[in-house]
């Protein structure tokens, strides 16, 4: 459903204020997509694992560390598989937000029926 004209109004002076307000927000926001998001997790995902890994190593030390090891690198490794999933879905490849956000802001009309989405 498209913004009606007061409502676009609306939208494009929060827009203004925050860009004034807050230069280096909206150039974080601009620049990072979901992606770039997802790919930040995957690696602190990957590092908890090689962490765990290491905790794992010292069973000599103490079974409990060992045991602590075990469990982070099983963490991590459940929170690297999520976000390896994220990364290859086709929703959040780059660009694609704002094609969302131009269609709910009513730039871009659905396709037609029967002819296949640019997405």
């Amino acid at each position: 459903m498209p913004l009606n004209e007061n409502e676009q109004k609306i939208l494009e002076e929060i827009e203004r204020r925050l860009s004034e307000e807050d230069p280096r927000l909206v150039e974080h926001v601009n620049r990072t997509d979901l992606h770039t998001h997802a790919w930040r997790r995957m690696k602190m995902a990957i590092a908890g694992f090689v962490l765990g890994l290491l905790l794992l190593l010292l069973v000599s030390l103490s079974v409990w560390i060992a045991a602590g090891g075990f469990v982070v690198m099983t963490l991590s490794a459940l929170l690297a598989y999520r976000y390896a999933g994220r990364l290859g879905d086709d929703s959040m490849a780059p660009g694609t937000f704002g094609r969302i956000a131009a269609r709910v802001a009513g730039r871009l009309r659905p396709p037609a029926p029967g002819r296949p989405s640019d997405e």
